[in-house]
C-alpha cells in the first residue's frame, strides 16, 4: 500500500503518526515493553492526547526477535492466526542505559536509540537493517480515498526497514515476476491468476536478503510490500488495523535464516520415495476411460519408461458434480477393480479434488443442512458460478465439516487411492461468515492452510506418516508442512518454462522444501522441442509430473524421440534417488529446499545474485535447463572445478559457459569435493538404496572433508561415508558397512595401492570395492 507522495508529502487523505520519543520502558522477564508517543512530550499537557505506539518485543527462539507494535491494544484478536513453534525457554538479554534500550537473542540484537528513535538490528556487530525515525507509522485514511477497499476503517500500521547498498530481496512466495524483488510492489493475496502475472497462488509474507537476515510479517490477511519501490532504500510493509506483528530472523547465512524460519513456522514433511518418480496425468479436459488409462500405462511400459504414479484429473467425476467424490460410472463402471488392476502394475494412484461442492453434487444438500459450508451474513449458503455453477465452499473452521470431508476421502482411499491433488483454494470470498466466527478477510489467504491440512492429515491417518503426500496449488505461511506444491497453470512455451522456474525458486526461498510444475506446460500444447527440453528440467526437479489441459502429455504424442528423452531422464532420476532422498531428508529436518537458487548456495558470489535460470539440486548438483530451440545452454559456474554428471567432462568455474546440448543432455554439473550416492536401480524411485550403492567422489580437495549418507525407506541412516584427502592419501571412513558397496574416485587414475580394499581402474575412474565390514580404507596416490 503506497501512502506517500514523494519524499516529504503523503497522498491526499492520508495522515501518518510515528513515534517521536521513548517515554518509558518496562522489562518483565523476557518481554520488553516500550511506550513511544507520536509527539514530543515537553510537559504534562503533552500527555493528554495521542496517538501512542506500544511496542512489545520478545524472542520466540534463539536468533529471532519479534516486534509487535500497537496503537489500540484493546481490539479482540480474531482468528485465524499462523501456528508458530515457539521455544518458551529462549534466553534473552535486555539492557537499558541513558541512550539505548538493547534486546539480545543469541547473536541477534535489537538496539533502540532513545535520541534518534531509530530501531536497529545487528548480527553480532554487523548492522543488518533499521527502522529509522518515521519508519514505523500508524496510518489514517479518509473514508472516500482509494484505501477503503482494503480495510473497513481505513486504518493501517506500516513499517519501513532500510536496504543497504547492493542489498537484494528474495522470497515472498511463488512469484513469477523478476526473481529479485527490489523495485516491486507485492500484495500478499492468494489469487488464481496463472503463472504470467504479478498474481500468485502461494503468497508468503516472508522475505530474506543477501545480507543474511529475514523478515516474517505475522499476518494471514493481505500484507502489502513495497520493496525498494515507494522508497527506494526501504522495504515497506503495511497491514490494515491497529497492530503490526513481525519477526526479524537472523542466522549466519541465508540458508540458516531459512532453517530458523521453518523452525518457527514448521518444517516440510518428507514425501515418500515413490512420489519422486514420474507422475502421468489424464490431463484436464481430455476424454478418457479405463482403456485410455491402460493405453497410457502400457505405452510407457512398452517404451521402457519408468512410471510410478498415475493421476486422474477432474473428469474422473461427472461434469457439474465437482466435488461429489464419486467416479463417473459412464466411463468407470468398476473403479475399485480398475484401481486394483493399476496397482498391480506397481503404480500409486492420485485423484483430483477441490474444496468446493457444486449444487448438482449429491453432497450439496447434506452439506447445506448440516452447516458444512461457509455462509452469507443472512445465513444463506455462500454460492457463486466461478468454476462450478452454483458451487458452495466447505467451511473447514467447522470440525464436523472437516470430519465429513475427510470421510469422503477415506472412502476413496479404501478403494485404492493413495493421494490427492488439492487444487484451488485461492478464490475465497471476504464477505462470508464462518462457523467459528473467523475474520473472513484473514481467512482469504489462510483457507488453503486448513484445506490442505485436512487432506494431508487424512492421508497420514490412513497411510501413515511416511506415506503422506499431496499435490497442492495454493498455500500460505506454514503450507510447507504439507508437500508437494506445484506451479499452477502455465503456458506451453519456453517463456512459461522460465517463469515457472522463477516462481519455484522464489517459493523455495520462502521456506518450501518441495516443488513441481507441469512438464511441457499446461495450457495449449507445446512443440516437441519445448516438451523434450522441459522433460529434462522436470525430471531434475524435486517432483515430476506430465500434465496438461486440452491434450495428452504422453511422450509419443509429440514424437518417438520424446519417449527416449523421458526414458533417459526418468531412469537418471531413479538412479540418483539415494542422493535425492538424503537431500529430501535435509529439507525435512533442517528446512533447506531440495531445489535451491544459486544465491542460496553461493551467497558470497556476486555473480549469483540475479541467477534464476539455473539452480542447485541439493548442495552438490547444478542444473541449467535449456530455454531455446537451438539447444544452446548459457550458465554460470561458481569458483572451483565442476564435472558433468552425464559426460564426465571437467570445467573450471568462476566463469560463464556457452555450449550446445542434444535432447539427451543437460548441464548437470557436480561441485568439487562432492560425494553423490548412486543406486543400483533405475526403473523405480523406491528401492533399497543401500543395496549395491555406489558413492561417486568428485575432485576431492586437500584437507576438506566430504560426507554423504544413505537412508532406507524409513528414513534411517544405513550408510555414512566420510572422505578426507591429505596430500597423496585419500582416507575413506564409513559406518553401516554390513553390506558391500563401491567408492568411485571420478577422473582419478593415479592410485598405486589401497589399504583395506581391492580396486581397479575403469576408464578415467578408480573403483574401490568396499567389502562388508570395511570401515576404514586408505588410497595411496602415485
Amino acid at each position: 500500500m503506497k501512502f506517500s507522495n514523494g519524499c516529504w508529502l503523503n497522498k491526499a487523505g492520508v495522515q501518518t503518526f510515528s513515534p517521536q520519543e521513548i517515554y518509558s520502558t518496562k522489562i518483565e522477564g523476557n518481554l520488553l515493553t516500550v511506550h513511544a508517543p507520536c509527539s514530543k512530550i515537553h510537559n504534562r499537557g503533552c500527555t493528554l492526547g495521542g496517538p501512542v505506539i506500544t511496542y512489545k518485543i520478545s524472542s520466540p527462539m534463539e536468533n529471532v526477535i519479534r516486534v509487535r507494535a500497537y496503537h489500540y491494544m484493546g481490539e479482540e484478536k480474531k482468528s485465524p492466526s499462523f501456528e508458530l513453534y515457539e521455544n518458551e525457554n529462549t534466553k534473552v538479554l535486555i539492557e537499558e542505559n541513558e541512550n539505548n534500550v538493547i534486546f539480545k537473542s543469541g547473536n541477534l540484537k535489537l538496539e533502540y536509540d532513545k535520541n534518534t528513535v531509530e530501531m536497529s538490528f545487528y548480527r553480532g556487530s554487523q548492522k543488518l537493517t533499521s527502522s529509522k525515525n518515521r519508519g514505523l507509522a500508524y496510518v489514517k485514511t479518509e473514508p472516500e480515498t482509494e484505501f477503503l477497499e482494503a480495510s473497513d476503517k481505513g486504518i493501517y500500521m506500516r513499517e519501513q526497514l532500510q536496504l543497504s547498498v547492493g542489498e537484494l530481496v528474495y522470497g515472498l512466495g511463488e512469484r513469477f515476476t523478476p526473481f529479485v524483488k527490489n523495485g516491486q510492489t507485492i500484495e500478499v493475496w492468494n489469487e488464481d491468476g496463472g503463472t504470467s502475472t504479478e498474481q500468485s497462488y502461494k503468497n508468503i509474507p516472508f522475505y530474506l536478503t543477501n545480507k543474511g537476515y529475514g523478515v516474517f510479517v505475522n499476518h494471514p490477511e493481505k500484507v502489502s510490500f513495497e520493496v525498494g519501490s515507494e522508497k527506494v532504500t526501504k522495504v515497506q510493509f503495511s497491514v490494515p488495523g491497529e497492530c503490526l506483528d513481525y519477526f526479524i530472523i537472523g542466522g549466519d547465512s541465508m540458508k540458516e535464516v531459512i532453517e530458523n524460519y521453518t523452525s518457527l513456522t514448521g518444517k516440510p514433511a518428507m514425501p515418500p520415495a515413490w512420489s519422486f518418480g514420474l507422475w502421468l496425468s489424464t490431463s484436464f479436459t481430455t476424454n478418457y476411460d479405463e482403456a485410455t488409462v491402460n493405453e497410457f500405462v502400457n505405452g510407457m511400459k512398452d517404451r521402457d519408461i519408468p512410471l510410478r504414479v498415475f493421476h486422474f484429473d477432474c473428469f474422473w467425476m461427472k461434469e457439474f458434480n465437482w466435488c461429489d467424490f464419486e467416479w463417473d460410472n459412464r466411463v468407470f463402471p468398476d473403479p475399485k477393480g480398475m484401481l486394483t488392476r493399476l496397482k498391480e502394475k506397481n503404480l500409486n494412484i492420485c485423484v483430483w479434488i477441490n474444496p468446493y461442492i457444486a449444487q448438482e453434487s449429491r453432497l450439496f444438500e447434506e452439506g447445506k443442512i448440516n452447516g458444512y459450508f461457509i455462509k452469507k451474513a443472512n445465513g444463506d449458503v455462500w454460492q457463486w458460478d466461478m468454476w462450478q455453477p452454483a458451487m458452495a465452499i466447505v467451511d473447514f473452521t467447522n470440525p464436523a465439516a472437516c470430519e465429513w470431508y475427510s470421510g469422503k476421502l477415506k472412502e476413496l482411499m479404501e478403494m485404492g487411492v493413495d493421494c490427492f491433488k488439492t487444487d484451488f483454494g485461492e478464490r475465497i470470498p471476504t464477505d462470508a461468515v464462518y462457523f467459528d466466527g473467523s475474520d473472513p478477510y484473514k481467512m482469504h489467504n489462510y483457507y488453503t492452510q486448513m484445506y490442505n491440512k485436512v487432506v494431508f492429515d487424512t492421508i497420514k491417518e490412513i497411510k501413515g506418516e511416511n506415506e503422506a503426500v499431496v499435490f497442492a496449488r495454493s498455500a500460505t505461511t506454514g503450507g510447507q508442512q504439507f508437500p508437494v506444491h506445484w506451479g499452477g497453470d502455465c503456458e506451453s512455451d519456453y517463456e512459461s518454462m522460465a517463469e515457472s522456474l522463477r516462481g519455484g525458486l522464489s517459493l523455495c526461498m520462502s521456506g518450501f522444501g518441495f516443488w513441481s510444475h507441469d512438464i511441457g506446460g499446461f495450457e495449449s500444447t507445446s512443440t516437441a522441442d519445448v516438451y523434450k527440453r522441459w522433460v529434462a528440467f522436470g525430471l531434475l526437479s524435486s517432483h515430476s509430473r506430465l500434465h496438461g489441459s486440452t491434450s495428452y502429455r504422453v511422450p509419443w504424442a509429440y514424437d518417438e524421440e520424446a519417449s527416449e528423452v523421458v526414458k533417459f531422464f526418468s531412469k537418471l532420476k531413479c538412479s540418483i534417488m539415494p542422493y535425492l532422498f538424503e537431500t529430501a531428508h535435509t529439507a525435512h529436518t533442517v528446512g533447506f529446499p531440495v531445489m535451491r537458487s544459486m544465491i542460496l548456495e553461493f551467497q558470497n558470489d556476486p555473480a549469483c545474485t540475479y541467477l534464476d535460470k539455473q539452480y542447485m539440486l541439493g548442495d552438490s548438483i547444478l542444473v541449467a535447463p535449456i530455454f531455446n530451440e537451438d539447444g544452446e545452454a548459457n550458465y554460470y559456474l561458481p569458483e572451483g572445478t565442476w564435472t558433468s554428471f552425464i559426460t564426465g567432462k571437467k570445467y573450471d568455474g568462476g566463469r560463464w559457459i556457452k555450449e550446445n546440448h542434444n535432447y539427451l543432455s543437460i548441464p548437470m554439473m557436480i561441485k568439487e569435493n562432492s560425494l553423490i550416492a548412486i543406486g543400483h536401480e533405475d526403473t523405480v524411485p523406491d528401492y533399497d538404496f543401500r543395496e549395491e550403492v555406489k558413492v561417486l567422489a568428485y575432485e576431492l580437495q586437500d584437507e576438506v572433508k566430504a560426507t554423504t549418507k544413505v537412508l532406507d525407506m524409513n528414513r534411517n541412516e544405513v550408510l555414512q561415508v566420510q572422505v578426507l584427502k591429505h596430500e597423496n592419501i585419500i582416507n575413506i571412513e564409513a559406518t553401516g558397512t554390513d553390506k558391500t558397496w563401491t567408492m568411485v574416485l571420478k577422473n582419478l587414475v593415479d592410485v598405486k595401492e589401497v589399504e583395506g580394499a581391492e580396486f581397479k581402474v575403469d576408464g578415467n575412474d578408480t573403483v574401490v570395492m568396499m567389502k562388508s565390514g570395511n570401515s576404514k580404507v586408505a588410497c595411496h596416490l602415485v
